[in-house]
């Protein structure tokens, strides 16, 4: 079989594969918190602030970590630091479920986060940077595709699994799913450490070298649209029931038509797979943040919510969705896949801190502000968000 014919077969696997530990590491890292939150609180004597202070933590200490992880990754490749990463969240889930008091908490909650640095999306995606070559697109969105559905998952299956055998025992079992699912699945099916298929971008782009004014010059407005978005898509995920209590739904309505969020992000990634090919990257992008900036104005100036509130979740979902396919092509479409881990390592840093900050951030402004302008901030902080996308894009391709 020709490198070319390989390459597919051997993709056929390792996504597979790079999507189901990312359900797992999803699924027992990020999402079980919303569902195990209240008894571990009621176990320990928490108060609340101090039963997600740990979470806040964690998504922190992944920022600090994730450029390391993201080196790491390029001097020894995918295979050994998603690895490394899996046995890291066994270690940090058994801390939790075996803590008796806040300090044995939050030491479980900082493993946590050294393991978020290096088993979800961003070390995933570099990994697939050195593997997948000029399928790197097509690849970014089938394993986004798979691992949409963590929360599809987890939610109900940790909701179940606490009810059955209670928090300590399900995240001992989540710890588990980690030895014996995740690992074995990329130790085996992801290859060892490869040399980049071609160490210049792709074919019609420059290939700036890391250490360029210019280059760094690009790479600031990428990470400020990246954060920007994050400090967004975090709030929402925080507050968007309060939010949409306030404007006129009752919490349960809330919640029914939220459950539509995963569903449609996974539709908005299966549009990009059969129709994303003939846009470029920057149109996908341009669609992407102009269309979450209208459904946040669309969230703040609809009086009611009603039907408005599906037409809300429908668009906000699926642009959510082809959203984190844009993140994760766009930095090795401006810069080519030379040391990318290093580069999406450097990028999520100030990302998971502005969704550290965010939420609590958010619940401060609802204080001293009425809903729908806190709303409306938001909104701008999206559009400045497409702005600093647009500008990234014009200095990569303009380097001159």
């Amino acid at each position: 079989m020709s490198r070319a014919q390989e390459q597919p077969v051997r993709l056929l696997a390792i996504i597979p594969a790079l999507g189901i530990a990312q359900i797992v590491s999803w699924g027992s890292l990020f999402y079980a918190i919303a569902v195990l939150a209240e008894p571990v609180r009621r176990t320990l004597g928490l108060g609340s602030v101090e039963a997600f202070a740990g979470f806040s933590i964690a998504l922190g200490i992944s920022g600090l970590m994730s450029p390391f992880s993201g080196r790491l990754i390029d001097a020894h490749g995918g295979r050994l630091v998603l690895s490394l990463g899996a046995l890291n969240a066994a270690a940090a889930l058994v801390i939790l479920a075996t803590a008796v008091n806040f300090p044995m908490l939050l030491a479980g909650w900082c493993l946590v986060g050294v393991a978020m640095s290096m088993t979800l999306y961003d070390p995933a995606f570099a990994a697939l940077g050195a593997i997948a070559g000029s399928r790197y697109r097509q690849a970014i969105t089938a394993l986004t595709l798979i691992a949409g559905f963590s929360s599809t998952v987890f939610w109900p299956l940790t909701h179940a699994l606490e009810s059955w055998c209670g928090w300590r025992n399900t995240l001992l079992l989540f710890a588990l799913l980690h030895v014996v699912v995740a690992l074995p699945l990329v130790w085996l099916l992801v290859p060892p450490r490869e040399r980049p298929k071609t160490s210049i971008a792709p074919a019609g782009q420059k290939s700036p070298a890391m250490s360029s004014a210019r280059s760094l010059h690009g790479r600031i407005w990428l990470a400020a649209c990246f954060t920007l978005a994050s400090f967004v898509f975090s709030s929402m995920s925080a507050h968007l029931v309060g939010l949409m209590n306030l404007k006129g739904l009752t919490i349960d309505q809330a919640v029914t038509v939220l459950s539509l969020v995963g569903p449609m992000q996974v539709t908005g990634r299966l549009l990009e797979m059969s129709l994303g090919r003939r846009l470029t990257l920057r149109t996908l992008g341009t669609l992407t943040f102009s269309v979450l900036v209208a459904a946040l104005a669309l969230l703040a100036f609809v009086p009611g919510m009603g039907v408005a509130a599906f037409v809300f979740v429908i668009v906000y979902g699926g642009a959510n969705g082809v959203y984190t396919i844009v993140r994760g092509v766009l930095p090795e479409t401006l810069y080519g896949r030379e040391r990318l881990g290093s580069l999406l390592g450097w990028l999520a840093r100030p990302q998971y801190v502005a969704q550290a900050v965010a939420p609590a951030a958010v619940a401060f402004l609802l204080r001293a502000l009425p809903a729908n302008h806190v709303i409306i901030l938001l909104c701008a902080a999206e559009a400045a968000s497409l702005g600093c996308f647009l500008w990234a894009v014009r200095v990569a391709n303009h380097p001159h």
